[in-house]
């Protein structure tokens, strides 16, 4: 929670040691009151100390006393899930005792409180790293006007990706729409090294109130992991010295869900615990297949979001228009089946029940359970990224909208509408062993081996109560492909 202080009484910061990862130790701060507030700097995806070039900015504004703000947003929160809304709650939490208590929590539109807070703290700047989301960008214009017209500037340093959204671009200036040529002029773009961690900085409270946090929601038999900076950096270090096991070995073992083979930090990423410049960085000039693959998965995140800034519509709207002309069903009790792990197929259920379980889903078994609901359910690919924003801990606009739109086959570097993935042979060959299906669907714990991935096929199959199918893949296939060609006229 975030305790109150009497006005103006700050957390002086000692002179900082730096460990190895850029984290600064703080010993426990001294109080005294301090004169004057120079800048606020506005945490929003960016919950960390270290590599955050606005914070930063804010310390070197004036006296070098910082007010630590975050916002939140009924437009953000209100329509979030539970899940993010629970791990938000402890990403925060983990930031503000990071900072000694000190970060202000308020609630609310933030064209309003951040002004109430930048005038209460007498600042002359708020500083900000840039949002490219499209709500982002509409709501920073209406603070910065708002802030322009009290007199106090709004500053934009850095952003969440290692390149801005916007700034790759083909010779003749427009934007990539497929992935592989942006790839290649992102990587010859290049991004600055991480910032260093700011020492010396004051934390500053406003006068005025502090919020506190909403209670955090009743996840039921979910289980979030740790949030936070150091959990972020110490995964990602874990995932980096794992040698075949990890960042080494990430090209041949990355598709498979029996397998711990990814590093598993979107989620530190999604709310900027650790940002993908620190992670490029440290990867160095490590050549191979895997630390070139896992570069290039970083490089699919940032042309996602390249491509919403171009193409803000895409995010609830089809990016290629004709496909929005195809018959499609309405959702009825298959996408309930669907949502529930109920499907009958075991790599689709065992998919949807880690969601439910972790907030999280392998980005193979996304693939594969995206393409069920298109093509086998030939339901609208929004209403998958609509569960999906509800249910992932690391539900990022960009990168779920351009998935679901590539597995649908309307969108950039779309995988062509009549590849549609066969859930059995898909989980036979990257769960070969059929463990990933065992762990998440009990009623097959019983089933050898690969026969998990068919349980119709043995006697006892549906012995524990396993849901039979409900579509014909073959069929659904058939007619996935009918409605293609009626569209394509």
């Amino acid at each position: 929670m975030v305790s109150m202080r009497s006005p103006l009484t700050v957390g002086v910061q000692p002179s900082a040691r730096v460990d190895p990862q850029g984290i600064a130790q703080r010993r426990a701060p001294r109080r005294r009151t301090v004169w004057s507030v120079t800048a606020v700097h506005w945490f929003r995806r960016d919950l960390r100390l270290g590599d955050n070039p606005a914070l930063l900015s804010a310390a070197d504004a004036g006296d070098g006393s910082v007010v630590p703000l975050f916002v939140l947003d009924p437009a953000l929160w209100n329509p979030a899930g539970d899940v993010r809304r629970a791990y938000l709650n402890a990403s925060l939490r983990a930031l503000d005792a990071d900072m000694d208590g000190a970060l202000h929590l308020r609630r609310g539109d933030p064209v309003e409180a951040v002004v109430a807070v930048a005038r209460s703290a007498g600042a002359s700047s708020v500083h900000v790293a840039a949002d490219t989301g499209p709500y982002g960008r509409r709501r920073d214009a209406a603070v910065e006007r708002a802030l322009a017209d009290a007199g106090i500037a709004m500053v934009r340093t850095g952003c969440a990706y290692a390149v801005p959204p916007g700034n790759v671009r083909t010779k003749q200036g427009t934007p990539y729409s497929v992935f592989t040529p942006f790839s290649r002029a992102w990587r010859e773009h290049g991004w600055p090294d991480p910032a260093p961690t700011p020492a010396g900085v004051r934390w500053a409270e406003p006068r005025g109130r502090a919020d506190d946090l909403y209670t955090d929601p009743d996840l039921g038999d979910l289980r979030l992991p740790t949030a936070g900076e150091k959990t972020a950096l110490d995964r990602w270090a874990a995932f980096r010295d794992a040698g075949d096991e990890g960042l080494d070995g990430y090209a041949e073992r990355r598709d498979r869900p029996d397998l711990a083979g990814t590093s598993v930090l979107s989620h530190h990423l999604k709310w900027g615990e650790i940002h993908p410049r620190t992670i490029l960085a440290d990867q160095g000039g490590r050549r191979g297949d895997g630390p070139t693959t896992y570069r290039s998965e970083l490089a699919w995140r940032e042309f996602y979001a390249d491509v919403l800034w171009h193409h803000p519509a895409s995010a609830r709207a089809y990016y290629r228009d004709e496909y929005a002309r195809m018959a499609y069903d309405s959702p009825d009790h298959l996408v309930d089946a669907w949502r529930e792990g109920r499907t009958g197929y075991p790599f689709v259920d065992a998919g949807m029940r880690q969601l439910r379980t972790e907030g999280w889903m392998h980005n193979r078994v996304r693939m594969v359970v995206a393409s069920f609901l298109v093509k086998d359910l030939h339901v609208e690919w929004q209403h998958g990224a609509r569960h999906f924003m509800r249910w992932l801990r690391d539900a990022d606009l960009a990168s779920n909208s351009h998935g679901w739109q590539w597995a649908a086959g309307s969108g950039t570097d779309a995988a062509p509408y009549f590849r549609v993935f066969n859930p059995v042979s898909q989980g036979r060959r990257f769960d070969p062993d059929g463990t990933y299906v065992r762990r998440y669907v009990p009623e097959l714990a019983h089933l050898d081996g690969a026969t998990a991935h068919e349980p119709w096929t043995v006697d006892d199959g549906y012995a524990h109560g396993y849901p039979r199918r409900v579509v014909d893949h073959a069929e659904e296939r058939a007619e996935a492909l009918r409605r293609y060609q009626a569209m394509r006229g």
